[in-house]
């Protein structure tokens, strides 16, 4: 078997690539053109004093025990900007609060949230019992962006929230910021 120089390897894999679209954007099937990875680089974080949230309409859980979710959907007040990681979400009564952990088996897109775009992402939580020492009596709602320490309140209207071990321990998850509608 005779070996190919590197050189003439090197130079075919060059070619193979330039053949490639390196255009900077992808072409949808109706003509238009889809943002890229470099785009997204060249977009800021979002700002959370740029973004309008609406905390519901949920599907509260009902009694202790059960199990209720807050949609929060995000709406693009600025430029272009991007979202990747998860949203910081706090619930608090009066002056206690914990933070809700985010959701373990998910992988956070980076998305690229386009002027008056919009994102969201679900609350999943236990409703505990009103009273008791693993619950929180939650009335406030705190909502952050990744890497960013301003947050908005919201009124927690949803029952106290049940902890796992205590209320610091909320039996409670966040999910990644998702395009709206999916």
């Amino acid at each position: 078997m005779r070996a190919l120089p590197i050189a003439v390897v090197a130079a075919a894999a060059a070619l193979t690539l330039t053949a490639c679209d390196s255009g900077g954007s992808n072409s949808t099937e109706d003509g238009k053109k889809a943002s890229t990875a470099s785009s997204a680089a060249s977009s800021t974080a979002c700002k959370i004093d740029q973004i309008g949230i609406q905390v519901g309409p949920a599907n509260a859980a009902p009694t202790a025990g059960d199990t209720g979710n807050v949609p929060v959907t995000l709406t693009n007040k600025g430029a272009e900007c991007t979202l990747q990681g998860f949203p910081a979400v706090k619930v608090q009564d009066g002056g206690t609060g914990t933070d809700v952990p985010e959701e373990k088996s998910a992988t956070p897109p980076k998305l690229t949230l386009a002027a008056s775009g919009t994102a969201s992402f679900t609350i999943t939580y236990v409703r505990g019992t009103a009273g008791d020492g693993k619950s929180l009596a939650a009335t406030t709602l705190k909502i952050g962006l990744p890497g960013a320490a301003t947050t908005q309140g919201f009124k927690w209207s949803y029952g106290p929230l049940a902890g796992k071990t205590g209320p610091n321990d909320p039996n409670a998850s966040v999910s990644s910021f998702q395009p709206a509608g999916d």
